[in-house]
Formats: C-alpha cells, structure tokens, sequence
C-alpha cells in the first residue's frame, strides 16, 4: 500500500471505532443508571473517553508527527483524568451504598465485549502504526479486559447479593486506564525524544 491508501485505511477504522464506541457508551450511561453500577458508568466514561481520542486521531491522521505526539499526549491525560474521576465514584458509591443489578451489568458487558473486541481487531490490522494509533488500540484492549471483568462482577453481584464486586471493577478500571495513560504518555515522550534526536 502506498502512503494515500494507508492513510484512508485508518481513516476508515478510526471512524468505525468511533462510531461503536459511541454507542456502547451511550449503552453503559444508560444502563449504569438503571442498575445502579460503578463498573457500567466507569466504562461508559471510558468509552466516551475513546470517543474523544479516536476524534483526535483521525485529525492527527493529516498532520505532522509533532502533532501526532501531542494527540498521543492528550490521548493519556484524558486516560489520567478519567481514572481519577472513576475512583471518586467508586468512593462515593462506597460511602453511600448502591444497589447493583447482577443481570443488567452481564448482558451489558457481554454485548460492549463483542464490540470492543471488534474495535481491537481492526486496530490491530493496521500496518505500521503510529503513536497515536497505538494509543488507540491500547484502549480497545483495556475495553476489552474491562467487559470481562463486569460479566465476572454482575454474576458475583447475582449471586452474593453484595455491591462490593461493582465497586471493585470500578476500581479496577480506575488501575488499567492509569496503566494505560502512562504507557501512552511514555511511548510518546520516547517518540518526542526520538524525533528531536534525529533533527539535530
């Protein structure tokens, strides 16, 4: 593939991952209200989140590198920011009680996997990508493993009759988005670092 063709490749996959996300983060602020849960409202921030990046990527998509890296950036402070605002409301939910529906938050989970692994799958075709596509996929991927561990909650939920499985995955989601957003941060700074060596 020439440079043309790859650029309207990504264009292509960033815009379908924008669009599902979109959904399914509609899905989980909805259905987080109906059943009460941390760990669909983290998620619904997180997708909508991945909203905001892919929109940054795709402008990237006809900019120089210097750009791209400073989308990457923000691309991580917003995983940062994101984190922060879950674990308020997983202490605030901790302090206050909550009510979590088990099957609400395993129906909702299992149809935002099947999505986010899509999302994932199309990302990771893509040859050569950049710093800001990485990013892009490293959110997909903490999508993914999210969903998992909402279905492992809801049914614990189901089960116990206890909030503290939600609350966890809150949590939880709180740990990877940081992970992630600074794996984000870090490959950018290395590929900031890269780019100023190689100009002088």
């Amino acid at each position: 593939m020439n440079a043309r063709t790859d650029t309207a490749v990504e264009r292509r996959t960033l815009w379908t991952v924008l669009l599902l996300n979109a959904g399914i983060s509609a899905g989980f602020f909805v259905t987080g209200a109906m059943g009460d849960s941390s760990a669909l409202i983290a998620n619904g921030v997180d997708n909508m989140s991945d909203v905001a990046v892919y929109a940054l990527s795709l402008v990237a998509l006809t900019r120089g590198p210097v750009w791209k890296t400073r989308a990457a950036s923000v691309s991580g402070a917003m995983l940062l920011v994101f984190a922060v605002g879950i674990l308020i409301d997983v202490g605030r939910r901790y302090v206050y009680g909550s009510e979590p529906i088990g099957p609400t938050m395993m129906i909702m989970s299992a149809i935002a996997g099947v999505v986010n692994y899509l999302c994932l799958r199309l990302l990771q075709r893509l040859e050569n990508p950049d710093v800001n596509l990485r990013a892009a996929t490293t959110f997909s991927f903490n999508d993914f493993i999210s969903n998992g561990g909402i279905l492992v909650a809801g049914a614990l939920v189901l089960w116990l009759g206890a909030n503290w499985p939600d609350l966890l995955v809150g949590f939880a989601t709180a740990l990877i988005a940081i992970k992630g957003g600074v794996e984000i941060l870090r490959d950018a700074r290395a590929v900031s670092n890269s780019e100023g060596a190689n100009t002088q």
